[in-house]
Parts: C-alpha cells; structure tokens; sequence
C-alpha cells in the first residue's frame, strides 16, 4: 500500500470574520514568514491505490491527520444572491462606541427620542456617501457599530448598538401596505442568529406595483442604496416590516415616499427671513446635528464647493461645511463677516437658486 500524503495549502488571509478570529485562537501558529489561512482554505489530499483505498481510510480513523471544518464566513452579498444567504456574523447588543458613562440603553419607561422620517433617511445618506466600511467590530466616528444593526441604530438615532435580535424591542410591526421611508425590513434568525440575519431601511417604493424598493443597507464592502425586490434577495418570506417606536408621522412625502426623493429644501419647509426652505441661523452652529446640514453639504457638492469633504455631507454640522459656505460666500465677492462661512438667509436664497 503506498503511504497517504498529506499536503497543507495555506494562502495568505488576513480575514476578520468571527470563523477566522477563533481559528487563529484555537490553531497552532503556522510556520515562521507564512500567514495563517482561512480554515475553510485547509484541505487533506489522500493519494492512495484503488486498491488498498479501504485500508487507507481505516489507516486515517485509527489516528491519521482529519481535514479541518470550514469556518463561517460573511460574504459579500451580490446585487442578486444566486442562493440563500451564507453565515452572517454580526455584532452584539452594546453602547455607543464613546465617552466612558455613555448609556447602552434607555432608561427603564423612558420614551424613545423622536426623529422625523426626513431625518433617518438623511443620516442613512451620509453613510452611503461616506460609504463606510462594513465591519463586526469597528465603530464609525459617530460611535456606531459599522454592521447592519449598528447602521439602523445610527439612523434612527438610537442611544445604543442593537443587533437584529433587539431591534424589534424598539419598534412596532407593521404590514406592507403600511410601509413608509425610515421603516425597516428585518430578518432575525431565532434558530441560528449567525445564519442570514439581516435588516435594511426602506426607502420609498420604486414604481406603483410596490415589487421593488430602495433599500438603504450596511453590507461588505460598504453602506448602499440599491433597488431591491420586495423583500429581498433571498430570504425573501423571513423578512419583516417594522416602524420605529420614536418617528415623527406625517412627513413621508417629504423622506420619498412612492419612490421619489424628499422635497428640495427650496420648494417647502420653513421661510426664516422670507427665504422659502431657510431654516434659521441655529441650525448651523456648532454641534449642531439636524438634516438641514446635509442639505446644504449636498448643494454646496452640486455647485462645486464641496472639495473639502472627506466622508461627504452628513447631519452634524463641522468644519468642511463651514469652510464650503465660505468659498461659495466668497465666490458672491463677498469678503469679511459677509464670507464667515455661516449661511444667512441671502446665502440660503443664492445657493438654491
């Protein structure tokens, strides 16, 4: 009988899914200048002759060297899956990634913050523009988890990290027909919560057939906006709606409601200084945190003066906006406390105009 060969194959993975991180806890190191691999990349090949085959496998159970499970992994997910989902690890229920004594959750019988539904789908915007990484254990700077739990945690503004699995604590189910934008679709896999669970936000229907919607979601290898099929790609009968406990009613015409986009800031909304869409000095102050910002951080990007965005325009008002007022203000001929970068109504009126 030939004697089996054994052979490892072992191509360099610096993968950080929950598999690879507990195999790397768990393996012996691999030799010294070689990376260790993916677990589901380990094979064993047994060469034996067709003869002597069953005395080879009897040769392995009596203690020979067994190939090692593959790990699970979360793979990115295509435009259209071909399948059911793979393994879908995520993160865990916690508090925002921050200052130490920030809360992880409400306080028992407090109300939930409310939020317009203009407001959700603005935040969610401001991490497809920044198109932040998809990640289990990484934060964004605004101290949400880079998943796709911690993604509609920071939309709906929430005081902590929740996971598909708490999500529906803070929300209410509703039906199809009742779906408006800021909504979510949620899949949580009660069985198996690695396996498939999965939320999006939608955004609004595409078309009148309400067969497909744009769906705001955190998936590798970064935050989208894509048309989806009612519910999703796969999966499709798991996935639920839901509306979050906290939002304001009213305003879905205005957050894209029948598949279009929200309102231009110019055509509705307040007159501050009889300025239609303006709405006031204070909301663009520091600290302040409002969707009025990325209104303004979008227009400045549609006229040219958005160059001194890194992440693109977001809710939290900062420096790159400022400094794009103030190039817009200058590009007027205005100079001195006329270019200080804060947008007054005259500001407001050329802008939109």
């Amino acid at each position: 009988m030939e004697t089996p060969v054994f052979e490892e194959i072992e191509p360099a993975s610096d993968c950080d899914c929950a598999g690879c991180r507990h195999w790397r806890r768990v393996l012996p190191h691999a030799p010294a200048g070689r990376a260790l691999a993916h677990p589901a990349a380990y094979r064993t090949l047994v060469a034996a002759a067709a003869a002597a085959s069953a005395t080879a496998v009897s040769v392995l159970g009596a203690g020979g060297a067994a190939a090692l499970p593959a790990a699970a992994h979360a793979a990115h997910r295509p435009g259209v899956p071909a399948g059911d989902e793979p393994g879908t690890p995520q993160g865990p229920r916690g508090p925002l990634h921050g200052p130490v004594g920030r809360p992880a959750a409400p306080p028992a019988g407090a109300e939930l913050a409310g939020i317009t539904r203009t407001e959700i789908i603005d935040r969610a915007k401001s991490w497809v523009a920044a198109k932040v990484p998809y990640s289990l254990t990484a934060y964004w700077s605004d101290g949400y988890r880079q998943d796709c739990s911690g993604f509609v945690s920071m939309a709906w503004k929430l005081p902590a990290n929740e996971w598909t699995g708490s999500l529906g604590t803070v929300a209410d189910r509703i039906t199809k027909e009742e779906l408006q934008p800021g909504d979510i679709l949620l899949f949580h896999n009660e069985s198996d919560p690695q396996k498939g669970s999965h939320v999006v936000i939608f955004g609004g229907w595409t078309d009148g057939t309400r067969t497909a919607y744009t769906a705001y979601e955190q998936t590798p290898p970064h935050t989208r906006k894509l048309d989806t099929p009612y519910a999703y790609w796969s999966n499709s009968a798991q996935y639920l709606p839901y509306r979050y406990k906290g939002v304001a009613a009213g305003d879905a015409a205005k957050a894209g409601a029948a598949g279009t986009e929200e309102a231009p800031p110019g055509a509705a909304g307040p007159a501050s200084h009889g300025v239609a869409g303006y709405p006031g000095r204070a909301m663009f102050r520091p600290g302040a945190d409002n969707p009025y910002v990325t209104r303004l951080g979008r227009q400045l990007v549609r006229k040219g003066f958005g160059t001194y965005y890194t992440r693109g325009p977001g809710p939290r008002w900062g420096e790159a906006d400022r400094r794009g007022v103030q190039a817009f203000q200058r590009a007027q001929g205005w100079r001195g406390g006329a270019a200080d970068g804060y947008p007054g109504p005259e500001t407001w009126r050329r802008l939109f105009s």
